[in-house]
């Protein structure tokens, strides 16, 4: 993905009320104190543009959703989406998701990984968001059973998710291997709608871990 510098996309960050500024300060507390409910959380790693998250808010009033992306010139483009839709179910972290577990302490549902840095090269395995090291760090902010949906483009990646999580003790419930001809209903990233357009077909898995 080429990152385009957005001007004042810090300072866009800063103002915002999706924002979560010091999330450190609501660990255990994101229930009760950031949504004020007790409906399920969902967590979007790598939430680009917004276009998943924002759907999934407004199909799922009753559920709440946290997106995380790590450049705020990324991240205000949502912003920009999302101060146009006046969700009260949404927020936004911009961090790496390695600090995930200084962040929720068993509070997630379930977490979305979609069309994640497919990082090729084997020496940098490590990085990719279902290798072990962060099957490690979900460990601690799933709540109860570890629900972890993921699309990718990539096969190599999608290869390596399946055998990492079954490794970690994962079920695959559900999978694909061209989720635009399955029949699934799903919300769609903006990648998602790119690569549909091309042709290109799109791996899916649900898997959990109880």
């Amino acid at each position: 993905m080429r990152l385009r510098n957005v001007k004042n996309a810090k300072m866009i960050v800063d103002n915002s009320s999706y924002i979560i500024h010091d999330p450190y300060a609501y660990k255990s507390k994101f229930s009760s104190e950031i949504f004020q409910n007790s409906n399920p959380i969902h967590l979007e790693i790598g939430m680009g543009k917004g276009n998943f998250l924002i759907d999934m808010a407004k199909k799922n009033p009753n559920i709440n959703f946290v997106g995380v992306e790590k450049y705020p010139s990324i991240v205000c483009r949502a912003l920009e989406k999302l101060e146009a839709e006046k969700l009260f179910n949404i927020r936004i972290l911009c961090i790496d998701a390695k600090e995930l577990a200084d962040i929720f302490d068993k509070e997630i549902d379930v977490i979305y990984l979609n069309f994640s840095d497919p990082w090729p090269k084997k020496r940098h395995a490590k990085r990719r968001l279902t290798s072990p090291l962060f099957l490690q760090i979900y460990d601690k902010v799933f709540k109860k059973d570890k629900v972890i949906i993921q699309k990718t483009d990539n096969e190599g990646l999608f290869e390596s998710s399946i055998i990492n999580l079954t490794s970690y003790g994962y079920i695959i419930e559900d999978i694909s291997l061209d989720l635009a001809n399955s029949g699934k209903d799903t919300s769609l990233t903006e990648y998602e709608v790119k690569f549909r357009n091309q042709g290109i077909k799109i791996n899916y898995l649900y898997a959990r871990k109880k």
